[in-house]
């Protein structure tokens, strides 16, 4: 873990999309945070040690989806296809696919493996179990503000962890997408799916993977804007801010399913320049909490006054 010492930054960007707007001054606390994203082998560890099984490994309970035909309640998780050409970029089924068989163990789907896989980021993690590896770990999981300051390394309103500049020089600082996503992937950085975690350099606090690679769950429940909070009428910059509340994180496309949305921050191997360019601190997206992928990981944190912080 490496030892962020908490501070003021300029949390947001008003450069891209509605949802990180406005850029606001906030203050973090100090806190530690993983090096890495946890791996498949670091959660392994936790598995042999607990027992734990992922809900990606659990089928569903049609009385939780309306609708749902009973012939879908099996295990599995969201997969990655791509496409074999040019598609609709605002219909996302075009290359998700529900896997049945498919979860962390499986990360490719149901006849995949985890060999050459095990210094990869774990995936196929819905929010649940990653908190319940924070908990064995005798960790917390971040706040939006504590990641995004982390992932920024020091460098206040910059659009990159490591600058103004997706690829400077053409060099390849993170694990994203090259090409037209979802059917061209040029292979610019050497990876298709997942990277090993460290390939690419560490942003200014020694963190890797901070950008692209696999998204990361934080704690806070999804805001279209976040609140400032602070005091009614106080010039002060807010302190450890919060996200917003269960209710109102819940997808308004899906009122028959009110399941509750959590923050993930840092984009991953999916995102491209033509389409999601969220491989930047101040980029945010809603994931639902039931929810796993084929790029959604984690990590956790300490924080120095972990009992003034709440859950």
């Amino acid at each position: 873990m490496r030892h962020i010492p908490g501070g003021v930054f300029a949390m947001g960007s008003d450069r891209f999309y509605p949802e990180e707007q406005p850029v606001r001054q906030v203050r973090v606390d100090g806190f530690w945070i993983d090096e890495t994203p946890v791996t498949n082998r670091d959660f392994a560890r936790f598995v042999d040690a607990t027992g734990h099984r992922t809900l990606a490994e659990i089928a569903p309970d049609p009385a939780d989806y309306p609708g749902m035909p009973p012939e879908l309640a099996k295990p599995g998780s969201l997969l990655f296809m791509p496409t074999i050409g040019p598609v609709d970029l605002r219909d996302f089924s075009h290359w998700w696919e529900f896997s049945f068989g498919t979860d962390w163990r499986h990360p490719h789907g149901p006849g995949s493996t985890l060999d050459d896989l095990w210094d990869h980021p774990v995936v196929h993690i819905a929010y649940e179990d990653a908190q319940a590896y924070a908990d064995w770990a005798g960790k917390a999981l971040s706040t939006e503000a504590e990641w995004e300051f982390a992932a920024r390394g020091g460098l206040d309103r910059s659009d990159y962890a490591w600058g103004d500049e997706l690829a400077p020089q053409g060099a390849m600082l993170a694990n994203f997408w090259q090409g037209a996503f979802p059917h061209q992937n040029l292979l610019t950085d050497g990876f298709l799916r997942t990277s090993p975690v460290c390939t690419f350099p560490p942003n200014g606090y020694g963190l890797f993977d901070m950008i692209g690679n696999v998204w990361e769950w934080t704690a806070d429940w999804y805001a279209l804007h976040q609140p400032e909070q602070k005091p009614a009428g106080s010039c002060c910059v807010p302190s450890n801010p919060r996200g917003g509340s269960e209710r109102g994180s819940l997808d308004p496309c899906t009122p028959h399913v009110p399941i509750g949305r959590k923050v993930v921050k840092g984009g991953s191997h999916l995102c491209a320049p033509n389409y999601c360019q969220r491989y930047r601190p101040a980029a945010r997206h809603p994931q639902s909490v039931d929810s796993s992928t084929s790029h959604i990981g984690f990590r956790c944190i300490i924080r120095d006054n972990q009992e003034d912080m709440p859950s």
